[in-house]
């Protein structure tokens, strides 16, 4: 009989229970689902089209070729024939250095030869007349006419004849080097801008020398630069060092000149990048036909490494990252909801950006995909109102409130 009672009590208690809580849940069970309101996007196009992969670099003109006009011979500078930016032609004369001491060496030089010609000239002579005597002696000889004594002192007169000969001949040969010498000491008074290669006009960049200085060998007097073609320095990064190659098309802005490009191609690169900088020099080859750009100008400059013709295209304000992947929030427009799909990508050039996987069309979220989560509600800018979207599987707090 205690055990019914007993049992009875419980009963009543979980009755009593069930009753308060019975309420609660009929009003949970006929609550509507809450959902999140839509939030404002932009939206932007997915296009295919060309994209490129460039290098963008800074670097400085220098002349295509350039050097110094500089005397071989010392002395004072009597005339300087051209000045800062004039016209040079090849083999032009350029310097005149004063003179006088080199034709008086000339004028020893040569009066040195002609005496040297003459003690030839005697010793020739000498040398003929000996070798008659030597002959005649050693025909008499024969005949027994000539002693053996006399025959021998022939000989020997022919022998030193022969040798003075020899030895006038050899001095003639060295007055002439020696007013060769001298000729050409003279000729260094006179100093051509000669070069090689290249066009026969060049201009003249500086004047470091002017008229009535004394010279000594080697003094820089003015520069030679070749203006028609250019040579542009830049220096290249690491990471992208590995897709500079010669010949390789480069596009050339001057800040001088705005508005202008110049085409040149890479004719050089460094086989070594820099330690401190970890950059490489690069030199590239720019024609200057019409001698817009100069020397020492700042430039700018654009290498293609690469390109595609046929890229899947998103806008770069287009990528968001979520869960630690980046990828695209997709837009349904009929739905109004977004879908986020991660991407891989490729080629980035200006604000542009190309989707290599997985192939992608439509619509994409360019302005407010900071508040999107995958399979959210948007809506776009005067939309009056937007349809509501059931919550995703990634969605959170930040999905409870939205921007306008």
């Amino acid at each position: 009989m205690k055990k019914i009672i007993i049992i009875l009590i419980l009963l009543s208690l979980l009755g009593l229970v069930g009753w308060q809580f019975y309420p609660r849940a009929m009003l949970t069970e006929n609550r509507p689902e809450r959902r999140r309101p839509a939030v404002a996007v932009e939206l932007g196009l997915i296009q295919t089209g060309l994209i490129r992969k460039m290098g963008h670099y800074t670097g400085t003109l220098k002349a295509g070729s350039r050097f110094i006009v500089a005397p071989k011979a010392s002395g004072r500078l009597k005339k300087l024939l051209v000045n800062i930016g004039d016209r040079v032609e090849r083999g032009q004369l350029v310097v005149q250095i004063v003179d006088d001491e080199y034709r008086l060496q000339v004028e020893q030089a040569r009066a040195a030869l002609d005496v040297a010609r003459a003690s030839l000239a005697e010793a020739v002579s000498n040398y003929q007349l000996a070798e008659k005597e030597a002959n005649r002696a050693k025909a008499l000889s024969g005949k027994q006419i000539v002693s053996q004594s006399e025959l021998d002192t022939a000989q020997f007169r022919f022998k030193a004849a022969k040798s003075k000969k020899d030895v006038a001949s050899a001095t003639v040969a060295q007055k002439a080097a020696a007013l060769k010498q001298a000729e050409v000491l003279l000729s260094y008074t006179q100093i051509r801008a000669e070069w090689e290669g290249g066009a026969d006009v060049r201009y003249v960049g500086e004047r470091f020398m002017d008229e009535g200085t004394l010279l000594t060998v080697n003094s820089p007097i003015v520069s030679i630069l070749e203006l028609d073609v250019l040579i542009g320095e830049i220096f290249v990064i690491e990471r992208e060092f590995p897709y500079i190659r010669v010949g390789q098309t480069a596009v050339v802005k001057a800040d001088a000149l705005p508005g202008r490009t110049f085409r040149g191609k890479v004719v050089r690169v460094a086989p070594v990048v820099d330690q401190a900088s970890r950059q490489a020099r690069v030199e590239l080859e720019i024609p200057n036909p019409d001698f817009l750009i100069k020397p020492g100008m700042f430039i700018r400059a654009e290498i293609e490494f690469d390109r595609k013709t046929d890229a899947v295209l998103v806008p770069l304000t287009a990528l968001a990252s979520r869960d630690g992947r980046q990828g695209v929030f997709l837009a349904d427009k009929e739905k109004m909801t977004v879908r986020f799909v991660p991407v891989e990508l490729g080629i980035q050039e200006g604000d542009r950006v190309e989707v290599r996987e997985p192939l992608i069309s439509g619509s994409v979220v360019v302005t407010g995909h900071h508040l999107l989560e995958d399979g959210a509600a948007f809506i776009l800018p005067g939309a009056k109102s937007g349809g509501p979207a059931k919550p995703g599987p990634n969605s959170g707090a930040a999905s409870d409130r939205s921007r306008p």
